[in-house]
């Protein structure tokens, strides 16, 4: 049994493979996610897990070389815009209209859907490298 980090398996697995470059998505709980993209579905209730949540697990094992946001996002939820920004620290976020963020998912890794009822509560993460 693994004793620390993130305990879900499918999670794990997906870090543990990403390379320089690959992406990997953390969703709310109504973005669509292209058939073709692996689904890691972790929502069980409206706001379990949160993105956050999500968000700082991921953090704790991924090698984040930047964040592709929605530029909705500033607008539409400008409290969790600000928690994002927080929790990425000096990750540079670069930002996209909402339809060509969705075109992006196409070639993740995969997405992690999480309980997130909060519009526009979606980062793409792409992978840096830890040398």
């Amino acid at each position: 049994m693994k004793k620390t980090g993130i305990l879900n398996q499918p999670i794990s697995t997906v870090i543990a493979g990403l390379g320089h470059t690959d992406t990997l998505v953390i969703a709310d709980a109504g973005l669509p996610i292209p058939d073709s993209t692996t689904r890691i579905d972790l929502a069980l209730i409206e706001g379990i897990p949160s993105f956050e949540d999500t968000l700082r697990a991921i953090l704790g094992e991924m090698q984040v070389e930047r964040a592709i946001i929605a530029e909705e996002m500033s607008s539409a939820s400008p409290d969790l815009h600000e928690r994002l920004r927080a929790l990425l620290g000096d990750v540079p976020v670069e930002t996209v209209p909402h339809e060509e963020f969705k075109e992006r998912t196409r070639t993740a890794k995969a997405v992690i859907r999480t309980g997130e009822f909060t519009p526009y509560a979606n980062v793409i993460l792409v992978a840096g490298v830890v040398f």
